[in-house]
């Protein structure tokens, strides 16, 4: 017996849109075409990709879409990440004006809508057959560009931008947990899963890993703002032998001095909390010392070498994270602009205590990402991961307060250059090993 598309896919492409559009809303029209980060796109592009990638998706897969613009379909079909140091040079005058990328995106989404509408699904479909699994593909994809759109209009000038009703802008907590290390056994955790398990899950998830982890130790708490204070105050940006020959020369090209996230006030010496702000969505803020950090890879690392630590591995973080799951008190799935204390979400601890494991923050791995065993691609999407196995990409676990709560699973994998400052990643050390 064949029944309507599930309500439940339905329902969440629905809200997965009306998050993206809610987001573009944030953006004063005369700047859209803005390229608030250097390495991305202008954010003009993203309005026409996201009904561009849903169509060209579906083609042919679900239905058939007949092109209302076949220049438009390939002009807005991928974004880029360049690792070569090749900047885009497009000028504003390259790209479709503005009437025409929103008559473009109006009419993808009502071909699509029309579509669906009539789609029937068999009535126990598992999450990985094709037709649902594509449907999982565009909401997530397009969640994931909630995220990482955020990151790029958090780039953007205060002025060219306007708050949503409710945005809230204060570090209402106060940090009074002392950080300090747990004890994590040895034992075995599983990375990835089997396709077996009938559940949605992107290309790089499958391939179940069964690895043996020997005890360690990891801090309970991500490291807050306040530590990597001391890390900036002992002249952490300026000692060489902190960073390798790599991170340091794109640091001094750079003239890299402190997190991205934060503005130097004047007249403040580099140790004390005064001298310091931090730039939120909508305003610069004093530096809530209790907030995780936000820094790339490279000052992660230079952090931990500082400290006499290293970054966990993608297997001690998941076994850290054992027993874990995301909860009440977590912060994610758009709950907050910001992130909140790093100790602020006990009741979500995983069975040796590590804390505030999903939300808050992705949590950067020293694993380069790479494929998991018996990896297969998306045949509909094969650059999706595989683009990305090229030995300059870390991997990421846990999650932001502007991740989904769809992709707050064990077996998610974020990955992103370990030179690219602008996420909200944050990290936690484990000690070396004895």
């Amino acid at each position: 017996m064949q029944l309507p598309l599930t309500p439940t896919l339905a329902a969440r492409l629905a809200e997965a849109r009306a998050a993206s559009d809610a987001l573009f809303d944030i953006v004063k029209p005369d700047f859209l075409y803005e390229r608030p980060i250097r390495e991305r796109h202008r954010i003009v592009f993203y309005i026409g990709h996201l009904e561009a990638f849903d169509r060209n998706l579906f083609d042919q897969r679900l239905f058939h879409l007949p092109s209302s613009d076949a220049r438009l379909d390939q002009l807005f079909a991928f974004g880029i990440d360049p690792v070569d140091g090749a900047l885009p040079t497009d000028t504003p005058a390259d790209w479709p004006r503005m009437n025409e990328v929103r008559a473009y995106a109006r009419d993808a989404r009502a071909r699509i809508d029309e579509q669906l509408a009539a789609l029937d699904l068999p009535h126990d479909s598992p999450q990985h057959d094709t037709p649902a699994r594509l449907l999982n593909v565009a909401i997530e994809h397009r969640l994931m560009h909630v995220e990482t759109l955020a990151y790029m209009l958090h780039q953007l000038p205060f002025a060219q931008k306007q708050a949503p009703a409710g945005a809230r802008e204060i570090a209402d907590h106060l940090y009074t947990a002392k950080p300090a290390m747990v004890s994590v056994p040895a034992g075995r955790t599983e990375l990835g899963m089997t396709r077996e398990r009938g559940v949605f899950g992107w290309d790089n998830e499958f391939g179940e890993e069964q690895v043996e982890v020997p005890a360690f130790e990891i801090d309970r708490y991500m490291v807050s703002n306040g530590a990597f204070l001391d890390f900036v105050a002992d002249g952490g940006y300026r000692r060489k032998d902190l960073w390798d020959d790599a991170n340091w020369a794109w640091k001094e090209a750079e003239g890299i001095e402190h997190p991205v996230f934060w503005v130097r006030d004047a007249g403040g010496a580099d140790g004390a909390d005064s001298a310091w702000r931090l730039r939120t969505m909508f305003e610069d803020m004093p530096l809530p010392l209790a907030w995780p950090v936000y820094v790339s890879h490279a000052e992660a690392s230079a952090f931990a070498r500082w400290r006499g630590v290293c970054l966990p591995s993608e297997a001690q973080w998941q076994r850290a994270a054992h027993g874990a799951l995301p909860g009440a008190t977590d912060n994610f799935d758009f709950r907050n602009w910001n992130p909140v204390a790093v100790d602020a979400s006990p009741d979500s601890a995983s069975t040796w205590g590590v804390e505030g494991l999903y939300g808050n923050g992705w949590e950067w791995t020293s694993t380069v990402f790479g494929p998991l065993p018996g990896f297969e691609a998306f045949p509909f999407y094969e650059g999706y991961s595989a683009n990305f196995f090229d030995g300059q990409h870390y991997a990421m676990k846990g999650g932001s307060s502007r991740t989904a709560a769809c992709m707050l699973r064990p077996t998610f994998r974020n990955w992103f250059q370990p030179r690219y400052q602008y996420v909200y990643a944050g990290f936690r050390c484990v000690g070396r090993d004895k």
